[in-house]
């Protein structure tokens, strides 16, 4: 018989399969087999949405065509049997004509290094084929399940909100007015039409959305699906057989013939299961739409929903209920729909199924503990016959008794209307408030006697404090009969709190944390249904104390809406001359088709090999062994290269490749296997047996550091003034510290490259992801003993970078570009995201001590600090991020006497790196908390100690080089005026005084931002520039395109200085076949540096074309370059630029490092819930002083990217290791960077008018970096919240302050009766799941 062929449409073509592999993924099917490569891989775990696709079925019971987002790489291709999948490539392209949604996300500048777009573009694509006009609400609920690193998403929001029914109104008609109305909170200058600022992008102009111009669902799919009789597909691999049963009947005896074969709809359960845990199933049952299995059906007990039907379609079914019934029936319904409003982003929530999450019953379920309070029953179908069990605590806690069978399959849900009397809450908290797993969360219902407000039932369930989903039972059981009162809430809280146990050494970890929420969702229950039954009988129940009410309302969320006031273009610039005008990212357009090209996008070359790495578990050990011989047995292994293979080649400066005799840190990389396919080389390196002798010490925290004084090199040290005698004279002294835990980079590209010999003379082409092609040339020459003439390395563009694609990044190509000279074939080798995480290391965690001497007016007249950097096992860069810590701690205050001294700390953990701000972000951090803790000290405000502490006019800094701060107070007026700080401020204090559980706090933060290398060498760039005969130019310089979009601005100068249309000007990549000898891009300076030496060719060019131009003065570059050509004058000219003057001197602490400072200000507003700890941005203002901006619209992007990486530091990032050095968090499921939830509602960026003259690019500012540090204005406006929040509660003494401030840290800092209640363990009784490092 023959195999069954699997049939599928991707963008309107038709693609037959005949042998399929059960264990392909959609995405590498796309990528590899199909060469669509616009479909990206970020994670491999559904959690980033780059690999957004939508997938299209039709239905012929109800003739409807259902489209939905899916997550390729977690989407079997077996699972598409008569789907039509369309990718970023089927909706439009640069060849035929753009999607309105590419378009407008290119013009409207929301892309920078591209590598998200695509995932955004489908995402929002399937939102429009459902909704062609859709609600802001419809939006951000479609992007939740996209990430992006470098956007801030608002220019995104802004692409798609051009979509909407709306007009450019916030939809928050706040107090009954609409925000553009005139002078409402003195907003009046933010009205539309404001002349004075030209928008960044026109709507005008974009392309219609016609929905009948969008591809058709293939009519042959309809055809099959209507007439062919449907049977059972079984699809056999080596390893998998699936098995796709089309009715009810075939599915029970599929299951009757194999009962321990998982069934899976989304595969978003057991998918990630068999990727990352390595579990595995030899077939799995795969239902293909068996109506039974997505039944909805109603009557007046209840709803009952088909297992099979997708968690999105339960949403909408929900919501249609809840809006159709009365409100006593639907209290469940709300409950379940409240949650899965946040339940992970639309992609998963399309895929998953109702069954599925059910069934699976992982101990962080959202929708179990609301289930099981609900009563609900399951319908349960095997070849016995029906059966139906109670969704309750013994199935979720897999009692055999109470579970299903092996054999039985769960068909539907029974899910109750609630009663009369009856009130049912949802609760959870997690990292982040959507698309993130619940730290903990909860299901609650209670029941009344008729009238009585005597408890008759009472049911609570937690999820994420057990192995389990846990029932309060016997807490309930002894609670009924109670009245609803205080005294009734008193017991229950204690009850639950002895029922409820977590252990110290709890997985997971945040252990008070869990215990406390546990306590005050039981009380944010007892308030919710205290208002119920106020409303359900107002004269027999007293109503909550007006202070009381605020614990209840969501946090503040209204409509994101921003302004943008950025400087005009003077008038009398030509109009042909682009400089300051807001251009859009050359690669825009490309990089929201999918064609613009990444280095694994780049096809498989003849023979190519893959290589993966085997990495050290433990963090400081021995290696005793390591046994290869299975591994090279395997079938596809064509070697696996150590230490041993690479000799004296196995270092360069201060860093070794593989590990020799020893490991230094989990992640060390120990050998590298080489196989002729990536899942082949992934299960070689599976079966690497290494055996390992632990050392001591093991040495992972700064603290363990300083103890047994693990550092690398001496301390560096910066004094100015005489702080010992400074200190006599101060009236007050405090002394502090603070701890900054660290940063992953989470470029959206994990760390990728292609090396291919040439064959010839060892000469060798390397494909790379890098910042830094240069230092790679150089150390693969090195590790294969070549000259470096021989060794070209080449970067079209970088999917993202910040600072985590220089160093390590050149060890993993020397690795396989020695693999690829020993076999003479060509090695491809990308990391996986977990990998990634694990091998590169990111942002140094830093402990900040000071001691500060000041008066009672603010003034601080002494400040003594010390930094400690935990660098990591090797040395890499962080000596450096040391010194610029140093040098920049002073942000912007003038502190007369000033000790500051620095340590890299050694460690047993992997070597931290360069990340975005270099230093600063911590650095600046440790001032702004002292000066905090100095105004709480005077009685001050943060604010007023911040002026009078500030740089004024030309000053000196510590390191003696002088400076003009004129713009620094200017820009701390301006945002002062334009956040209308004081009014504000009086609000905050008003709210905060009308309510107790929710508090808002407000903070202000200035920043000089010093640019600059340090060294005239680093600084120097070269460009080279060619005019061919028909007018075009073409242009290369040593800047790498990673997002900044640097390239873009190199070509507005070379617009500018030839005075030629940008059309005519082509940039194809850096390489350093072209521009030699090219320094690492970073530091706000690449577009600086590079632009400088474009200038400098283009004006070389036109000295010497000067007596043909001006003879000519009518002629086009075609004419002048045809003359030049026959006269013998050379077209073609390289650009210099020598570095600017920069010079430190450590031995005397003094010097002029820094070409010039960036200056700004922000002020952000937050509200936090006091008994949960989540908190939400609800402003930011920011402006800055950019200098002459060369692209206000790159600019902007730079800014508010930077802005939003810096509040996701302070706020939600947080990388967990354990006590043995492991890091936990290696994916965007463990690891939450910011998420479009998670921005400030409203947005206000500006900059100053242009300031004086300087002699950088155009008198621009390079702003990549300044930015992030603002994101501490969040971290202090929660700080203040805070206080308030323990100053009403009595709370004295101060609050350690650390970084992030996560859920877990506001909740426990707001200290109450319930913090007071849990119990807590005596440190040193238990081994703690995780440690601060």
């Amino acid at each position: 018989m023959d195999p069954p062929q699997l049939l599928f449409y991707v963008n309107g073509q038709k693609v037959v399969e005949k042998n399929v592999d059960p264990e392909m993924m959609l995405l590498p099917y796309l990528r590899k087999n199909l060469r669509l490569t616009g479909t990206k891989y970020g994670c491999g775990s559904g959690g980033c949405g780059a690999c957004t696709v939508m997938l299209s079925r039709y239905n012929p019971s109800t003739k409807t065509v259902r489209h939905h987002p899916v997550n390729a790489c977690l989407t079997p291709i077996c699972s598409l049997y008569g789907t039509a999948v369309t990718t970023v490539e089927g909706i439009g392209n640069t060849r035929t004509r753009l999607h309105p949604i590419q378009e407008r996300i290119a013009k409207c500048h929301g892309t920078q290094c591209g590598f998200c777009t695509p995932g955004m573009v489908m995402s929002m694509y399937a939102l429009l084929r459902n909704h062609p006009e859709p609600t802001l609400d419809q939006l951000t609920d479609a992007l939740g399940g996209n990430l992006c690193r470098c956007t801030g998403y608002r220019p995104i929001i802004d692409a798609c909100k051009t979509f909407c029914k709306a007009s450019g109104c916030c939809q928050s008609k706040e107090n009954g007015v609409c925000c553009l109305d005139q002078g409402i909170n003195g907003l009046a200058e933010f009205q539309e039409g404001d002349e004075t600022n030209p928008e960044l992008f026109s709507e005008e102009e974009f392309l219609p959305l016609d929905p009948t111009q969008e591809l058709i669902f293939p009519p042959e799919l309809m055809r099959i699906a209507e007439k062919q009789p449907p049977k059972t597909r079984v699809f056999c691999g080596d390893r998998v057989t699936w098995i796709s049963p089309v009715t009810l009947k075939e599915l029970v005896e599929a299951k009757f013939k194999h009962p321990q074969a998982p069934i899976v709809m989304g595969y978003t359960s057991v998918g990630p299961e068999v990727k990352f845990k390595g579990v595995f199933h030899p077939i799995i049952i795969s239902p293909d739409r068996i109506e039974e299995l997505s039944v909805i059906s109603q009557d007046q007990d209840g709803l009952t929903l088909g297992a099979g039907l997708s968690l999105d379609q339960v949403k909408d079914i929900l919501a249609d209920v809840v809006w159709k019934l009365p409100e006593e029936k639907t209290q469940t319904y709300r409950a379940l729909l409240k949650h899965l409003r946040t339940l992970a982003g639309a992609q998963i929530r399309n895929m998953a199924s109702l069954g599925g999450h059910i069934v699976s019953r992982h101990l962080d379920s959202d929708l179990n503990p609301l289930l099981a309070v609900g009563n609900c029953t399951l319908n349960l179908l095997s070849k016995d016959g029906e059966r139906q069990i109670p969704l309750n605590e013994q199935f979720l806690r897999k009692c055999p008794e109470e579970d299903l069978k092996p054999q039985e399959v769960l068909v539907s849900v029974n899910i109750p209307c609630s009663r009369k009397w009856e009130f049912v809450s949802a609760f959870r908290q997690a990292q982040r408030q959507q698309n993130a797993l619940a730290i903990v969360n909860s299901g609650m219902r209670v029941l009344f006697k008729e009238g009585g407000g005597v408890i008759e039932e009472l049911s609570i369930l937690y999820g994420g404090v057990g192995p389990t989903t846990i029932s309060a039972k016997n807490s309930c059981q002894r609670l009924i009969g109670r009245p609803w009162d205080e005294e009734m809430l008193d017991k229950a809280c204690r009850l639950v709190l002895d029922e409820v146990t977590l252990a110290g050494s709890a997985p997971g970890g945040k252990v008070e944390f869990k215990r406390t929420l546990i306590i005050s969702f039981l009380f944010k229950f007892y308030l919710e249904v205290s208002q119920g039954l106020k409303r359900e009988d107002p004269g027999h129940y007293p109503s909550l104390a007006g202070n009381y009410e605020s614990a209840l309302e969501d946090l503040h969320s209204k409509h994101h809406w921003r302004t943008l006031t950025h400087q005009n273009v003077d008038p009398a610039q030509l109009p042909q001359d682009p400089i300051g005008r807001p251009i859009m990212h050359l690669s825009g357009i490309k990089h929201a088709t999918g064609e613009a090209v990444y280095c694994d996008d780049m096809p498989a070359v003849d023979q190519e090999l893959f290589l993966t790495f085997v990495t050290s578990s433990r963090a400081h050990a021995k290696i005793v062994s390591i046994d290869l011989s299975e591994a090279l047995s395997l079938p596809g292994v064509v070697d696996i290269i150590t230490a041993s293979h690479l000799q004296e080649a196995n270092s360069f400066g201060t860093e070794t490749f593989l590990a020799t005799d020893e490991v230094h840190c989990v992640g060390h990389l120990v050998c590298a296997v080489i196989a002729d396919s990536e899942k082949r080389a992934k299960q070689a390196a599976k079966q690497v047996k290494v055996v390992y002798q632990d050392l001591e010490p093991l040495i992972l925290t700064i603290e363990e550091a300083i103890q047994h004084k693990s550092f690398f090199e001496s301390e560096r040290k910066l004094e100015c003034g005489n702080v010992d005698e400074a200190f006599k004279i101060v009236d007050q002294i405090l002394e502090g510290e603070i701890h900054i835990g660290g940063q992953e980079h989470f470029y959206m590209e994990t760390q990728s490259m292609l090396v291919v010999p040439k064959g010839e003379d060892g000469e060798i082409d390397i494909y790379v992801s890098t910042q830094f092609p240069r230092y790679i040339q150089d150390i693969v020459a090195a590790t294969l003993k070549l000259s470096v003439n021989k060794v070209m390395c080449h970067v079209r563009r970088v999917g993202g970078a910040f600072g985590g694609k220089v160093g390590k990044t050149s060890i993993l190509a020397a690795i396989t570009a020695f693999a690829a000279s020993k076999h003479g074939r060509a090695v491809r080798c990308i990391l996986e995201r977990g990998e990634d995480m694990l091998i590169t290391g990111g942002r140094h965690p830093y402990l900040g001590k000071y001691k500060a001497g000041f008066m009672n007016d603010g003034r601080i007249l002494a400040l003594d600090v010390e930094h400690y950097c935990n660098a990591g096992c090797s040395l890499d860069e962080s000596l450096w991020v040391i010194e610029m810590g140093l040098l920049k701690m002073d942000n912007a205050y003038k502190f007369p006497n000033l000790r500051c001294r620095g340590w890299a700390c050694r460690t047993n953990l992997p070597s931290n790196t360069a990340l975005r701000g270099f230093g600063f972000p911590q650095a600046g951090l440790v001032t702004e908390a002292c000066i905090t803790e100095v105004a709480i000290k005077c009685g001050l405000s943060p604010e007023q100690v911040r002026i009078v502490n500030m740089y004024k006019q030309v000053d000196n800094t510590h390191y003696k080089q002088e400076f003009s701060a004129k713009t620094l107070p200017e820009c701390w007026r301006e945002c002062m005026a334009k956040c209308f700080y004081s009014e504000r401020k009086t609000a905050v204090g008003k709210f905060n005084a009308e309510n107790s559980w929710k508090k808002r706090g407000m903070a202000m933060i200035p920043l000089k931002f010093p640019v600059g290398i340090g060294s005239v060498a680093m600084g120097q760039a070269a460009a080279l520039v060619h005019i061919y005969l028909d007018g075009s130019a073409l242009v290369s310089h040593g800047g790498i395109e990673m997002g900044q979009g640097v390239h873009t601005k190199m070509i507005q100068v070379v617009s500018r200085e030839l005075r030629m249309p940008m059309s005519s000007v082509h940039l194809r990549g850096t390489s350093t076949e072209t521009v030699p000898n090219t320094n690492a891009s970073g530091g706000s300076v690449v577009a600086d540096l590079n632009g400088l030496a474009v200038k400098d060719a283009c004006q070389t060019l036109l000295k010497r074309l000067e007596p043909i131009i001006s003879k000519n003065p009518q002629g086009t570059w075609k004419d002048w370059a045809q003359t030049a050509f026959d006269q013998s004058i050379s077209l073609s000219a390289i650009g210099y630029f020598r570095g600017y003057e920069s010079n430190i001197n450590w031995e005397k602490g003094e010097g002029h490092p820094f070409e010039y400072f960036v200056f700004g200000a922000a002020c952000s507003e937050v509200e936090i819930d006091c008994l949960t700890g989540n908190h939400k941005t609800i402003r930011t203002d920011i402006v800055m002083d950019v200098g002459h901006s060369i692209n206000p619209a790159l600019d902007i992007g730079q800014v508010e990217g930077a802005f939003i990486q810096g509040m996701g530091l302070y706020t939600i990032e947080e990388l967990n290791y354990s006590p043995q050095g492991t890091l936990y968090s290696r994916g965007p499921n463990q690891y939450k960077i910011p998420a479009i939830c998670d921005i400030p509602t409203e947005v206000h960026i500006s900059f100053l008018p242009p300031s004086e003259q300087s002699n950088t690019l155009y008198s621009s500012k390079g702003l990549g970096e300044s930015g992030v540090f603002l994101g501490c204005s969040v971290f202090f406006a929660i700080h203040d919240a805070v206080r308030a929040a323990r100053q009403e509660r009595g709370v004295s003494g101060p609050w350690k302050l650390s970084s992030p401030l996560t859920p877990e840290k506001i909740r426990m800092a707001c200290e109450d009766k319930f913090t007071k209640m849990i119990p807590r363990d005596e440190p040193g009784s238990y081994v703690p799941w995780n440690i601060p490092v």
